[in-house]
Protein backbone atom coordinates (compact mmCIF):
# COMPACT_ATOMS: atom_id res chain seq x y z
CA UNK A 1 0.00 0.00 0.00
CA UNK A 2 1.13 3.66 -0.97
CA UNK A 3 2.72 5.34 2.30
CA UNK A 4 0.30 7.81 3.55
CA UNK A 5 2.36 10.59 4.48
CA UNK A 6 6.26 11.71 3.76
CA UNK A 7 7.81 13.99 6.42
CA UNK A 8 11.25 15.89 5.55
CA UNK A 9 13.36 18.22 7.36
CA UNK A 10 14.52 20.55 4.74
CA UNK A 11 14.68 24.26 3.13
CA UNK A 12 10.99 24.38 1.65
CA UNK A 13 12.71 26.32 -1.68
CA UNK A 14 15.30 23.91 -2.22
CA UNK A 15 13.18 20.73 -1.48
CA UNK A 16 10.30 22.05 -3.56
CA UNK A 17 12.62 21.46 -6.53
CA UNK A 18 12.60 17.41 -6.06
CA UNK A 19 8.94 17.54 -6.83
CA UNK A 20 7.72 17.04 -10.80
CA UNK A 21 5.23 19.57 -12.01
CA UNK A 22 1.55 19.30 -11.06
CA UNK A 23 2.38 17.10 -8.27
CA UNK A 24 -0.32 18.29 -5.22
CA UNK A 25 -4.15 17.94 -5.16
CA UNK A 26 -3.87 21.03 -2.59
CA UNK A 27 -0.99 23.26 -0.61
CA UNK A 28 -1.89 24.62 2.68
CA UNK A 29 1.11 27.33 3.61
CA UNK A 30 1.54 29.28 6.62
CA UNK A 31 4.29 30.66 6.06
CA UNK A 32 7.07 32.85 8.59
CA UNK A 33 4.51 36.33 9.47
CA UNK A 34 8.00 37.57 10.27
CA UNK A 35 6.73 39.92 13.03
CA UNK A 36 9.17 39.10 15.63
CA UNK A 37 10.46 42.56 16.41
CA UNK A 38 11.14 42.82 20.18
CA UNK A 39 7.63 43.32 20.94
CA UNK A 40 4.96 41.51 24.00
CA UNK A 41 1.80 39.89 23.68
CA UNK A 42 -0.26 37.91 26.03
CA UNK A 43 -0.42 34.28 26.19
CA UNK A 44 -2.11 32.44 29.03
CA UNK A 45 -2.86 35.38 31.40
CA UNK A 46 1.52 36.10 30.94
CA UNK A 47 2.88 38.85 29.05
CA UNK A 48 5.24 37.21 26.80
CA UNK A 49 7.74 37.87 23.78
CA UNK A 50 6.54 37.78 20.27
CA UNK A 51 9.87 36.66 19.26
CA UNK A 52 9.61 33.36 18.18
CA UNK A 53 13.31 33.19 16.42
CA UNK A 54 15.50 34.12 13.31
CA UNK A 55 13.28 32.68 10.90
CA UNK A 56 10.53 35.11 11.96
CA UNK A 57 12.43 38.18 11.43
CA UNK A 58 11.37 40.63 9.20
CA UNK A 59 14.21 41.10 6.50
CA UNK A 60 12.31 44.48 5.36
CA UNK A 61 9.33 44.79 3.17
CA UNK A 62 11.11 44.33 -0.23
CA UNK A 63 13.54 41.12 0.67
CA UNK A 64 10.25 39.86 2.95
CA UNK A 65 8.00 40.22 -0.71
CA UNK A 66 10.46 38.75 -2.44
CA UNK A 67 10.90 35.88 -0.12
CA UNK A 68 6.95 35.03 -0.56
CA UNK A 69 7.05 35.84 -4.17
CA UNK A 70 9.58 32.72 -4.78
CA UNK A 71 7.55 30.29 -2.51
CA UNK A 72 4.63 31.06 -3.70
CA UNK A 73 6.12 30.25 -7.72
CA UNK A 74 7.79 26.78 -6.34
CA UNK A 75 4.20 26.11 -4.98
CA UNK A 76 2.37 27.08 -8.30
CA UNK A 77 4.98 24.96 -9.97
CA UNK A 78 3.56 21.73 -8.40
CA UNK A 79 0.21 22.31 -7.80
CA UNK A 80 -2.04 20.32 -9.96
CA UNK A 81 -4.28 22.10 -12.92
CA UNK A 82 -7.44 21.66 -10.79
CA UNK A 83 -5.70 21.84 -7.34
CA UNK A 84 -5.83 24.61 -4.75
CA UNK A 85 -3.65 26.72 -2.56
CA UNK A 86 -4.25 28.33 1.01
CA UNK A 87 -2.27 30.62 2.46
CA UNK A 88 -2.50 31.59 6.23
CA UNK A 89 -1.13 35.20 7.43
CA UNK A 90 -2.20 38.35 9.30
CA UNK A 91 -1.51 41.94 8.29
CA UNK A 92 2.33 41.80 8.89
CA UNK A 93 2.13 38.96 5.52
CA UNK A 94 -1.19 38.37 4.41
CA UNK A 95 -1.28 41.29 2.17
CA UNK A 96 2.28 40.88 0.39
CA UNK A 97 1.28 36.99 -0.23
CA UNK A 98 -2.24 38.04 -2.11
CA UNK A 99 -0.33 40.73 -4.14
CA UNK A 100 2.71 38.08 -4.94
CA UNK A 101 -0.14 35.73 -5.54
CA UNK A 102 -1.88 37.80 -8.47
CA UNK A 103 1.51 38.27 -10.21
CA UNK A 104 1.94 35.06 -10.31
CA UNK A 105 -1.68 33.95 -12.20
CA UNK A 106 -2.97 32.51 -8.85
CA UNK A 107 -6.98 33.04 -9.58
CA UNK A 108 -8.13 34.25 -5.75
CA UNK A 109 -11.66 32.28 -4.70
CA UNK A 110 -11.83 33.68 -1.09
CA UNK A 111 -10.59 35.59 1.79
CA UNK A 112 -11.71 33.77 4.89
CA UNK A 113 -11.37 35.51 7.97
CA UNK A 114 -10.96 33.02 10.78
CA UNK A 115 -12.39 34.53 13.84
CA UNK A 116 -10.94 33.38 17.35
CA UNK A 117 -13.21 33.91 20.06
CA UNK A 118 -11.13 33.06 22.60
CA UNK A 119 -8.40 35.52 21.39
CA UNK A 120 -5.52 37.13 23.38
CA UNK A 121 -6.19 40.80 24.84
CA UNK A 122 -4.21 43.46 23.41
CA UNK A 123 -1.27 44.64 26.05
CA UNK A 124 -0.65 48.17 24.58
CA UNK A 125 -4.17 49.26 24.93
CA UNK A 126 -3.87 51.84 22.04
CA UNK A 127 -5.54 49.69 19.47
CA UNK A 128 -8.25 47.01 18.81
CA UNK A 129 -7.78 43.07 20.03
CA UNK A 130 -6.54 41.49 17.12
CA UNK A 131 -8.40 38.49 16.56
CA UNK A 132 -8.49 36.78 13.50
CA UNK A 133 -6.26 35.69 10.81
CA UNK A 134 -7.12 35.72 7.33
CA UNK A 135 -6.67 32.61 5.14
CA UNK A 136 -6.74 32.95 0.85
CA UNK A 137 -8.24 30.43 -1.48
CA UNK A 138 -7.26 30.04 -4.18
CA UNK A 139 -7.01 28.39 -8.00
CA UNK A 140 -3.79 28.01 -9.71
CA UNK A 141 -5.35 29.66 -12.66
CA UNK A 142 -8.36 31.53 -14.35
CA UNK A 143 -8.49 28.01 -16.53
CA UNK A 144 -8.71 25.88 -13.47
CA UNK A 145 -11.76 23.55 -11.86
CA UNK A 146 -11.09 23.60 -8.98
CA UNK A 147 -12.98 20.91 -6.00
CA UNK A 148 -15.33 22.36 -3.38
CA UNK A 149 -17.22 20.50 -1.09
CA UNK A 150 -20.48 22.59 -1.26
CA UNK A 151 -22.78 20.02 0.36
CA UNK A 152 -21.06 19.44 2.95
CA UNK A 153 -19.85 22.80 4.28
CA UNK A 154 -23.40 24.15 3.93
CA UNK A 155 -25.07 20.93 5.81
CA UNK A 156 -22.29 19.14 7.54
CA UNK A 157 -22.21 19.52 11.00
CA UNK A 158 -20.02 22.47 12.45
CA UNK A 159 -21.48 22.80 16.26
CA UNK A 160 -18.74 24.97 17.93
CA UNK A 161 -18.83 27.46 15.14
CA UNK A 162 -21.42 29.83 16.51
CA UNK A 163 -21.32 31.57 12.91
CA UNK A 164 -22.59 28.49 10.93
CA UNK A 165 -25.95 28.21 11.01
CA UNK A 166 -27.16 24.55 10.08
CA UNK A 167 -28.41 24.01 6.14
CA UNK A 168 -27.03 27.36 4.80
CA UNK A 169 -24.46 28.45 2.79
CA UNK A 170 -21.13 28.60 4.80
CA UNK A 171 -19.83 31.73 5.07
CA UNK A 172 -16.39 33.47 4.89
CA UNK A 173 -16.05 34.30 8.53
CA UNK A 174 -15.60 30.93 10.91
CA UNK A 175 -15.74 30.72 14.23
CA UNK A 176 -12.89 28.83 15.62
CA UNK A 177 -10.99 28.48 18.89
CA UNK A 178 -7.22 28.57 19.17
CA UNK A 179 -5.07 25.55 19.54
CA UNK A 180 -6.21 23.39 22.77
CA UNK A 181 -3.90 22.05 24.94
CA UNK A 182 -4.58 18.50 24.39
CA UNK A 183 -3.01 19.23 20.89
CA UNK A 184 0.07 19.84 22.23
CA UNK A 185 0.74 16.71 24.07
CA UNK A 186 3.87 15.97 22.00
CA UNK A 187 5.40 19.86 22.65
CA UNK A 188 4.73 23.05 22.06
CA UNK A 189 4.86 25.23 18.41
CA UNK A 190 4.41 29.44 18.95
CA UNK A 191 2.55 29.59 15.76
CA UNK A 192 0.34 26.06 15.95
CA UNK A 193 -2.75 26.14 14.24
CA UNK A 194 -6.26 24.33 15.96
CA UNK A 195 -6.71 20.91 14.39
CA UNK A 196 -10.46 21.77 13.87
CA UNK A 197 -8.81 24.86 10.76
CA UNK A 198 -7.37 22.43 8.72
CA UNK A 199 -9.78 19.70 8.81
CA UNK A 200 -12.03 22.44 7.99
CA UNK A 201 -9.67 23.32 4.62
CA UNK A 202 -8.49 20.15 4.17
CA UNK A 203 -12.99 18.61 3.83
CA UNK A 204 -13.73 21.60 1.86
CA UNK A 205 -11.65 21.78 -1.07
CA UNK A 206 -9.59 17.93 -1.20
CA UNK A 207 -11.49 14.07 -2.52
CA UNK A 208 -10.26 11.51 0.05
CA UNK A 209 -6.84 10.21 -0.99
CA UNK A 210 -5.93 13.55 -2.60
CA UNK A 211 -2.16 14.60 -2.31
CA UNK A 212 -1.68 17.59 -0.02
CA UNK A 213 1.53 19.96 0.86
CA UNK A 214 2.77 21.69 3.79
CA UNK A 215 6.16 23.39 2.50
CA UNK A 216 5.90 25.30 6.26
CA UNK A 217 4.55 22.40 8.26
CA UNK A 218 5.50 23.24 11.86
CA UNK A 219 4.15 21.42 14.32
CA UNK A 220 2.59 19.10 12.19
CA UNK A 221 -1.26 20.13 12.10
CA UNK A 222 -2.30 20.20 8.63
CA UNK A 223 -0.32 15.84 8.28
CA UNK A 224 -2.28 15.20 11.26
CA UNK A 225 -5.38 16.31 9.67
CA UNK A 226 -4.86 14.77 6.25
CA UNK A 227 -3.99 11.60 7.73
CA UNK A 228 -7.27 11.16 9.90
CA UNK A 229 -9.29 12.27 6.78
CA UNK A 230 -7.94 9.55 4.45
CA UNK A 231 -5.79 12.06 2.61
CA UNK A 232 -2.24 11.83 1.39
CA UNK A 233 0.75 14.37 2.80
CA UNK A 234 3.62 15.60 2.69
CA UNK A 235 5.50 17.92 4.83
CA UNK A 236 8.17 19.99 4.84
CA UNK A 237 10.00 21.83 7.97
CA UNK A 238 13.03 23.28 8.17
CA UNK A 239 13.67 23.41 12.01
CA UNK A 240 14.74 19.68 13.23
CA UNK A 241 12.89 20.20 16.72
CA UNK A 242 9.52 21.55 14.91
CA UNK A 243 10.31 18.28 12.02
CA UNK A 244 10.43 15.73 14.93
CA UNK A 245 7.36 17.30 16.99
CA UNK A 246 5.72 17.20 13.27
CA UNK A 247 6.53 13.46 12.77
CA UNK A 248 5.51 12.23 16.58
CA UNK A 249 2.23 13.81 15.93
CA UNK A 250 1.69 12.64 12.61
CA UNK A 251 2.81 8.94 13.31
CA UNK A 252 0.02 9.21 16.77
CA UNK A 253 -2.81 10.09 13.91
CA UNK A 254 -1.90 7.66 11.76
CA UNK A 255 -1.58 4.73 14.59
CA UNK A 256 -4.73 5.85 15.49
CA UNK A 257 -6.26 5.74 12.79
CA UNK A 258 -4.89 2.22 11.77
CA UNK A 259 -6.70 0.72 15.17
CA UNK A 260 -10.22 2.21 14.14
CA UNK A 261 -10.04 0.30 10.77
Amino acid sequence: MEELYHLYCADCLKKLKDFPENTFDMIFADPPYLLSNGGISCQNGRVVSVNKGKWDESKGIKEDFNFHKKWLEACKRVLKQNGTLWVSGTYHSIYQCGFAMQLLGYQILNDIAWFKPNASPNMSCRCFTASHETLIWAKKDKKSRHYFNYDLMKNGDFPKDFIKKPHTQMRSVWAIGTTAPKEKVFGKHPTQKPLELLERIILASTKENDLILDPFTGSGTTGVAAVKLGRRFVGIEQNPEYAALAGKRIDDAYQHRENQQ
